[in-house]
């Protein structure tokens, strides 16, 4: 056998001219051209050793070798000499050659690269040493149901991978597919591939036997007409016999554009018939009717992976697949005990930590508000305001800046500890009344202390601290008074003893403070409270006809709010610009890709609609639970529309953010989005939803303990700056306002979730770099959470809690994630206690119950119908 290089002279005697082309367009089919071959043993390019011929076709010849600087064995194709010599022919080969060498899969033969000896043109490509599909089934007429059916999937995924870089195979068939050694299909021979979109019209490339209708007719190929190759292709593999054969190409062109191919059922009894469906729908005449791509095919077939195959093709997944794709996420017993006994624990050490960490387990309030309305009417028939109202409300109010100030002045952690036993408490109770119905203003459409506006004779506030102390009071005088006097002098004693201050404690000093309310007669004092004589304190009162009009007891911290605007630390700057910011970045990326991804179908509108109508939904109930309603009808309506407009724009902007960037994680990353889409779907019962609701309880529980650490710090440590944990107002007020609340929390964790989500995609779209994604992500988040109070313990909580976000987001998704904010909230925002000696210990039971309860059913759920308790468990554990 002899070996050596081939001369040129060796070359052209080795080859011979293929015959002419076709008359109909340019047909190139390996089954029409006779070829020669090189001897066994030829060194090629002084690198290849030719080992024999391997097949022959319309694309050339292609020969076993081994590759002698690699050592591993290649296949090389060679172009005909009348290709070659085509010079257009040739740059199109290259051409083909760097389209198809992008196609890595494990299903695809790899080609290496392109070369060239004397004219002639070849290409080197991975090797596969086994047999083709074609001699296989020659040999055994059909391969068993499993084994086909496992070919298929190797088929649809390979295919799915050309087709994901834009590559058209064009001649797909049972010769092209190899089956190596370990039973693996594998798609080879690209030497009639090209890029989606550069078919010639009118040129017929491939073999006859497996064209598409329209490429026999000249209109070119598409992914469809792979699709349709690919039906073939299944048709042999499972009956063992073509779908269409005929002696000349004018009678398959006839038999692919107008008859029906006889169904797989009828040649072999017992065929599946959800495979039957495939293979048929893959030959539909019309390429409208086959499926849109091969990820489409995986989902068909019986047992595959659709959503697997549908990133592998580069398709976006349909939210239905990414909802039926994924595991069935039942939990091994243990595995949701220790979720729930993590919960458990997060919920304990909550409770245990608020005694310090909050400002009802540092002070609580001894009164209940139905004792302090009681109270504030009480005081208001003393100061003369005795006619009936007709409307009346009432309100928790924190004092802020008094923590603050005491966090920035009293050196020591007994700043917090005393809170309980110095004066003035922490919270305010404010009450309002009104001769005439109180119709608020404010887009919350709750009473407040300046909304309504204080312009109606006869509107009273009376402010009580939380153990029934008078701090401060505001009557609006008759608009127009023609009574006469004389008019007795103002009790400003009768005011300093309902205030629990001491008159001797207390010194007149020059006016410094106005009133805000017309007076005919004012005092000002300066003095200390009796149980804190160390801070100076500030008394204003007026009167108007001897009934008191005004009256304030102020400290250092307070501050003429009608002439000075509210100081702002640079955490706080930061974390507001950081806000807007990022509010503003993901709108104006949401408007362009919403519009971009609606025009290409991508929109996942079904899901947005539900999303955006929950939230609309949780908003107008929270406004009938907690609104200030007046039975003006003008007003009510005026309110309704206005609670109306805000939920509106609210839910259009959370539709145009989930159209915008949900089709985004849904291909990038549909793992985030299985429990969302199954309980957006109705299945509350599904064991992977039970498990994230787990999991985000969890996460939550988390948070809410780091939360009250670093609030708590400031018990144990002189920590400047820092005030206890605030409870929200609204849940110490009626049953109505803490479900009100509990509703729109539900609704803020969606939201929350949802903007985090949006955020963590859109750095990982710009940024391409997954750490550089995550680590914007973290520090954006880091600024959101800064606080106004300490910048150390700031930066340290919102690092913490922004790592939290980031894991969660990106490991469990975007159910987990709803759900931590929703679950956060409800720990660190509500009372928790267990103490029922305190008026609000049965909210924060109900908050306790509630966050318990969904930890329950995330746990029952989980288990996916298996026993939570007994031998069955244990055996599984």
């Amino acid at each position: 056998m002899p070996t050596g290089l081939a001369t040129p002279s060796a070359v052209a005697a080795a080859r011979r001219r293929s015959p002419a082309s076709s008359p109909v367009g340019r047909l190139a089919s390996s089954d029409a051209i006779d070829t020669g071959g090189f001897t066994p043993g030829t060194v090629l390019a002084q690198r290849y050793r030719v080992i024999g011929l391997l097949g022959r076709g319309g694309m050339g010849e292609v020969y076993r070798a081994d590759d002698l600087k690699l050592g591993q064995p290649v296949a090389l194709k060679f172009l005909p000499r009348t290709l070659a010599e085509d010079p257009s022919r040739v740059e199109r080969f290259y051409a083909e050659v760097r389209i198809a060498r992008q196609v890595s899969h494990p299903n695809v033969c790899r080609v290496y690269d392109v070369g060239e000896i004397e004219g002639q043109q070849y290409l080197s490509m991975e090797f596969v040493d086994g047999e083709d599909l074609a001699s296989l089934l020659r040999r055994i007429g059909r391969l068993p149901p499993d084994k086909a059916l496992d070919i298929s999937r190797e088929l649809v995924a390979g295919l799915a991978a050309a087709h994901d870089k834009g590559v058209l195979h064009r001649d797909l068939k049972p010769a092209n597919v190899m089956i190596d050694g370990r039973g693996r299909a594998r798609i080879t021979d690209f030497g009639l591939a090209v890029a989606a979109g550069e078919v010639v019209e009118g040129e017929i490339s491939g073999t006859p036997s497996y064209m598409a209708p329209e490429q026999l007719a000249g209109h070119g190929a598409s992914v469809r007409s792979d699709i349709y190759a690919l039906g073939l292709v299944l048709y042999e593999l499972y009956t063992g016999r073509k779908a269409f054969d005929g002696a000349t190409l004018q009678e398959l062109k006839r038999k692919h554009s107008e008859e029906a191919p006889a169904s797989p059922s009828s040649v072999s009894p017992g065929f599946d018939p959800v495979v039957e469906r495939v293979i048929l729908r893959c030959l539909e005449k019309d390429p409208r009717a086959r499926p849109a791509s091969a990820a489409q095919v995986a989902a068909a077939l019986p047992g595959g992976d659709p959503l697997a195959a549908a990133l592998a093709a580069g398709e976006t997944p349909s939210p239905e697949m990414v909802a039926a794709a994924g595991e069935e996420g039942a939990v091994a017993a243990w595995k949701a005990w220790a979720l729930f006994g993590g919960v458990t624990a997060a919920i304990v050490a909550c409770l245990l930590l608020a005694r310090v960490s909050t400002d009802l387990g540092l002070v609580p309030l001894p009164k209940s508000p139905d004792a302090l309305e009681d109270r504030a009417r009480e005081l208001v028939q003393k100061f003369g305001y005795g006619d009936r109202p007709a409307d009346t409300d009432s309100h928790w109010r924190r004092q802020y800046e008094y923590l603050v100030y005491r966090a920035n002045h009293v050196p020591s952690p007994k700043r917090v500890r005393e809170l309980d036993t110095i004066e003035p408490h922490p919270w305010w109770f404010v009450y309002r009344q009104s001769p005439r119905a109180m119709a608020p203003m404010n887009g919350g459409e709750e009473i407040r202390d300046d909304d309504p506006p204080f312009e109606i004779s006869g509107m009273v506030r009376i402010a009580l601290d939380a153990r029934g102390r008078l701090v401060g009071l505001r009557a609006v005088p008759p608009q127009v008074d023609t009574s006469k006097g004389p008019w007795p002098d103002p009790d400003w004693k009768q005011l300093f003893a309902e205030a629990g201050l001491e008159w001797a404690r207390f010194t007149p000093s020059a006016p410094r403070w106005l009133p805000p309310e017309p007076f005919d007669a004012c005092g000002e004092w300066d003095g200390s409270f009796a149980r804190q004589p160390d801070v100076p304190i500030h008394v204003s009162a007026a009167a108007y006809h001897g009934r008191p009009v005004s009256f304030e007891v102020l400290g250092p911290w307070n501050r003429p709010e009608r002439m000075q605007e509210a100081p702002r630390t640079v955490a706080q700057i930061a974390g507001s610009v950081t806000a807007d910011l990022a509010f503003l970045s993901l709108l104006v990326v949401a408007l362009f890709v919403a519009r971009r991804n609606l025009r290409l179908g991508r929109g996942d509108r079904r899901g947005a609609a539900r999303v955006s109508a929950f939230t609309l939904c949780t908003g107008l109930l929270a406004w009938l639970l907690y609104a200030h309603h007046v039975a003006v009808l003008g007003s009510e309506t005026g309110m309704f529309f206005e609670a109306l407009a805000i939920g509106l724009f609210l839910a259009a902007f959370l539709w145009l953010m989930y159209i915008a960037l949900e089709p985004f994680v849904r291909r990038r990353w549909p793992d985030l989005l299985i429990s969302w889409t199954r309980l957006l779907s109705g299945r509350f019962r599904d064991p992977l939803v039970g498990r994230d609701v787990l999991i985000g309880i969890l996460f939550g529980g988390i948070c809410a303990v780091v939360e009250h650490l670093a609030n708590g710090a400031a018990a144990w440590w002189n920590v400047p700056g820092m005030t206890p944990e605030p409870t929200f107002g609204w849940t110490l007020q009626g049953a109505n306002r803490l479900a009100a609340q509990i509703l729109r929390d539900a609704a803020g964790g969606v939201i929350g979730g949802l903007l985090t989500m949006s955020l963590l995609i859109l750095s990982r779209v710009l940024l391409r770099r997954r750490w550089l994604a995550l680590a914007v992500s973290g520090l954006v988040f880091t600024f959101l959470n800064l606080g106004g109070e300490n910048l150390g313990v700031g930066i340290a909580l919102g690092l913490s809690i922004a790592i939290l976000w980031v894991v969660v987001g990106m490991r469990f998704g975007l159910l987990a994630l709803c759900v931590m904010g929703f679950s956060t909230q409800l720990l660190t925002r509500y009372p928790l206690t267990v103490d029922f000696s305190h008026w609000y210990a049965a909210r924060s039971v109900f908050v306790l119950l509630l966050v318990a309860g969904l930890a329950a059913w995330g746990l029952f759920t989980s288990l996916g119908g298996k026993p939570a308790f007994g031998a069955a468990a244990i055996d599984e554990g």
